[in-house]
C-alpha cells in the first residue's frame, strides 16, 4: 500500500487538535492549572510486540521515523518518542487512511509513549502530527500473516471476550440514548424553546462524551457533531452541538440565528446522530481497543475539560468532564477481571485513583447536575487537574497489560 496524502480523520484533526493546541498553550501560562500533561501522557516500560519487541517511533517538526514497514499480526507495541520540541500524536490508521485502528495523543516533547494494538494482517498506514497540525506525516506499515494462533489462557480469552461484549453493549446503549435525547433537544432548539433546549444540552451531550473515542473513529462525523468555532477554518460550514451552544447561550453581541437556521440545524444533527447510531450496530471492538479508549477519554478531561475551553459559552464542562470518567471508568471495570489476573497491584491502584477523582467531582455536583465550569475557583480546577494527572499514568498502563 502506497502512502496516503490525504487529510487525517476529521477526528483527529481541526477538532480535537486545535482544541489541545490551544489547551496546552493555556496550561503553560495558566497559575491556576501547574500539573504536567506529559505525566498524564504516561511513561511506561515497552510490552513486547507479536515479533518479540516494540516498535520504535520518533516524531520530530520533519520527520515520523517507524523503525520498520511491517510486523507480523497480533499484539503490537509502537514505542513512540517525541524527539522534537512541540506536542505531536501518532496514529494506526485503517487501510482507507480514514478510520483510525489506534493513537496516542498528546505526547509531549521528550516523552515515550507506547501504544498496544492487537491488528489483524493488512495494509495499514502510520502517521505522526506534529505540532498537532496539518495532514500528518505518513507512511505504509504492513502486518502480515503471523500464522500463529493465540495462546492465551482460556479463562483469560473468556474473560477478555466478554469486557468486549459487555462494552460493545454499553456503546449502543449510549447511542440509543444520544439518539432519543438529541431528537428532544432538537425539536426544542427547532421551535424556539430556548430554556427547554438550555437545559437539556448539557444532559444530552453526556452519551456522546461517554463514547468519544469510538464516535471519533468514524472520522467524518466528529467535525459535523462536536466541531468547536474555534476549529473551523475559513468559508467551513460549521454543523452540531458547538453551534447550537453559542445560540443558546450566547456571548454579547452574537446575532441570534433565524428560525430556518435553527431548523436546518436541528434536522442536521439529528441524522448525523442517526448516521452514528447505525455505525455502531457492526463496530468491532478488541480489549487493546477498550484499554487505548479509556486513556483516550482521560487525554480528552485534561486537554479539553479541565481547561473549560470544551463548552466556551455554556460552562457546562463538569457534566463533560463526568461522562468523560464514566467512559473511562467502565471500560476498565469491565477489563478489570483480566488485570485483576494479570496484575492485581495495578488494578488495586486503578480503583484507588478512579474513586479519589470521582470524590474530587462529586463535590461540584448541584441538583441534577453540576456547578457551572466558571463558578470553580483556582485551587479547585487546581485539584481536579492534579487527580487526572494522578490517574493518568497508571492508566496508561492499562492496554499493555491486558492485552493477551
Amino acid at each position: 500500500m502506497t502512502a496516503s496524502h490525504s487529510s487525517l480523520p476529521a477526528s483527529t484533526g481541526r477538532a480535537r487538535s486545535a482544541r489541545r493546541a490551544s489547551g496546552l498553550s493555556l496550561l503553560a501560562g495558566a497559575a491556576l492549572l501547574p500539573f504536567v500533561l506529559s505525566s498524564c501522557a504516561g511513561t511506561a516500560s515497552p510490552a513486547p510486540s507479536s515479533d518479540g519487541g516494540s516498535i520504535a517511533v520518533s516524531s520530530t517538526k520533519d520527520d515520523c521515523n517507524v523503525s520498520t514497514t511491517e510486523a507480523p499480526s497480533g499484539n503490537i507495541t509502537f514505542s513512540v518518542k517525541n524527539d522534537g520540541d512541540q506536542v505531536t500524536e501518532f496514529y494506526l490508521l485503517a487501510e482507507d487512511g480514514l478510520r483510525i485502528v489506534a493513537e496516542a495523543e498528546n505526547i509531549a516533547p521528550g516523552i515515550t509513549r507506547n501504544l498496544v494494538v492487537n491488528a489483524p494482517a493488512g495494509s495499514y498506514t502510520t502517521a505522526c502530527k506534529p505540532a498537532l497540525q496539518g495532514d500528518g506525516i505518513r507512511a505504509a506499515f504492513t502486518v502480515t500473516d503471523s500464522g500463529k494462533p493465540v495462546t492465551a489462557d482460556a479463562n483469560l480469552r473468556k474473560l477478555s471476550d466478554t469486557a468486549v461484549t459487555q462494552y460493545t453493549a454499553y456503546v449502543k446503549d449510549q447511542t440509543e440514548q444520544l439518539v432519543t435525547g438529541t431528537k428532544a433537544f432538537a425539536a426544542a432548539f427547532a421551535a424556539g424553546d430556548a430554556a427547554k433546549a438550555r437545559s437539556l444540552y448539557a444532559d444530552t451531550r453526556m452519551h456522546w462524551e461517554r463514547i468519544e473515542p469510538v464516535a471519533e473513529s468514524f472520522g467524518d462525523l466528529d467535525p459535523k457533531l462536536d466541531l468547536r468555532e474555534a476549529d473551523l477554518e475559513p468559508g467551513e460550514k460549521w454543523t452540531g452541538w458547538h453551534r447550537a451552544e453559542k445560540d443558546l447561550f450566547a456571548p454579547a453581541g452574537y446575532k441570534p440565528m433565524a428560525a430556518s437556521e435553527r431548523a436546518a440545524l436541528s434536522k442536521q444533527l439529528v441524522a448525523d446522530t442517526e448516521d452514528l447510531y447505525q455505525r455502531t450496530r457492526t463496530v468491532t471492538l478488541t480489549a487493546d481497543k477498550l484499554g487505548n479508549g479509556a486513556k483516550e477519554l482521560l487525554d480528552e478531561v485534561a486537554t479539553g475539560k479541565v481547561t473549560g475551553e470544551e463548552e466556551i459559552w455554556s460552562h457546562t464542562d463538569l457534566w463533560d468532564f463526568q461522562a468523560n470518567i464514566d467512559g473511562a471508568r467502565i471500560a476498565f471495570e469491565n477489563l478489570r477481571p483480566v488485570l485483576g489476573q494479570k496484575d492485581a497491584a495495578l488494578a488495586a491502584e486503578l480503583d484507588t485513583k478512579f474513586t479519589a477523582l470521582q470524590a474530587e467531582l462529586k463535590k461540584h455536583a448541584t441538583g441534577g447536575g453540576f456547578k457551572y465550569y466558571n463558578e470553580l475557583s483556582p485551587a479547585q480546577v487546581q485539584r481536579l487537574a492534579a487527580l487526572v494527572d494522578a490517574l493518568g499514568e497508571p492508566l496508561s498502563k492499562l492496554t499493555s497489560a491486558v492485552v493477551l
